[in-house]
């Protein structure tokens, strides 16, 4: 519960394509009152209702809640407040801030799960206190969180970061037109797909026994990260790249291809200062950017 003298609680809301969690957070990043329940995505006010069920649940007193920070999977539009998560509700964008903000007594916040992650590190995990970071998530998709001089960079339309569409293949598989090529050869479906597994957790477990075949498709997915991360090293020049993301509970067998490859590709100068590491936070990274997009907006 939070301190009932601390005027900065929030309520974070790390909405997934699979899950949900929330918790309220102080302003020292203390997590209190987490919940973490599958998500539902039957329709937008199902996901809308459920939100609103977990903030109640979370915020145990508005008196002490100064803003509600929310982190969605896909892009957020922050100048008409909708929302485009098509792993959740399709194709159709969404009047997400509106809805919310009608349910509330205090403002909502709301910003792109890539955005809160960067911001999570930047505040409080591997990347603490540096101005020109980039959280690269690599789970079912692939997505990049951007802080250049200090501040979040979303583009001219919320869609800056969608790194899982960089061309990294000239061969033009019919399924880069769906989700991209550095996704459809990097992300977790991917490194299922080539070993012929169900899923890829089942690939890192058999690499964490030995198995040769699994370790293959893990060193062949590290090729592809490379490839990526030194695009993003390229044309960003950044100080730190944080790897996060489901595909990453294997990070200990892909960090070391990853980091030997990379400057391979990458302009020299800007490979050799850039450090690459795993996230610090985990799975709370996006919840702790929520919290801290409204720390530090919610006002």
């Amino acid at each position: 519960m939070a301190r009932m003298s601390d005027p900065d609680c929030v309520v974070a809301i790390d909405l997934g394509g699979t899950k949900l969690a929330a918790a309220l957070v102080d302003g020292h990043g203390t997590i209190r009152n987490k919940l973490r329940l599958p998500v539902e995505k039957e329709s937008p006010q199902k996901s809308i209702e459920q939100i609103c069920e977990v903030v109640a649940r979370t915020a145990v007193s508005w008196e002490h809640v100064r803003a509600i920070g929310v982190a969605v999977p896909g892009v957020y539009f922050a100048d008409t407040g909708h929302a485009w998560a098509p792993n959740l509700w399709g194709r159709d964008q969404i009047p997400l801030r509106d809805q919310l903000a009608a349910r509330f007594p205090v403002p909502v916040v709301i910003d792109s799960d890539r955005a809160a992650c960067v911001l999570g590190e930047q505040w409080l995990g591997a990347a603490r206190g540096l101005t020109e970071v980039v959280f690269l998530a690599v789970g079912t998709g692939i997505g990049a969180g951007i802080i250049t001089g200090g501040q979040l960079c979303r583009g001219a339309s919320g869609i800056a970061g969608a790194v899982g569409w960089f061309a990294l293949d000239p061969r033009k598989r019919e399924i880069y037109k769906q989700v991209g090529c550095f996704e459809a050869e990097a992300a977790g479906p991917a490194v299922a797909r080539r070993a012929g597994a169900s899923a890829a957790e089942v690939v890192v477990e058999a690499a964490r026994q030995n198995d040769a075949a699994a370790r293959r498709v893990l060193e062949e997915t590290a090729a592809w990260l490379a490839m990526g991360v030194a695009n993003i090293v390229s044309i960003l020049n950044p100080q730190m790249i944080v790897l996060g993301g489901g595909l990453m509970q294997a990070g200990d067998l892909l960090l070391g291809a990853l980091r030997r490859e990379a400057p391979e590709w990458a302009q020299p100068l800007a490979a050799r200062q850039v450090r690459i590491e795993l996230t610090q936070l985990g799975e709370d990274a996006g919840l702790l950017g929520a919290a801290r997009l409204a720390l530090l907006k919610g006002v």
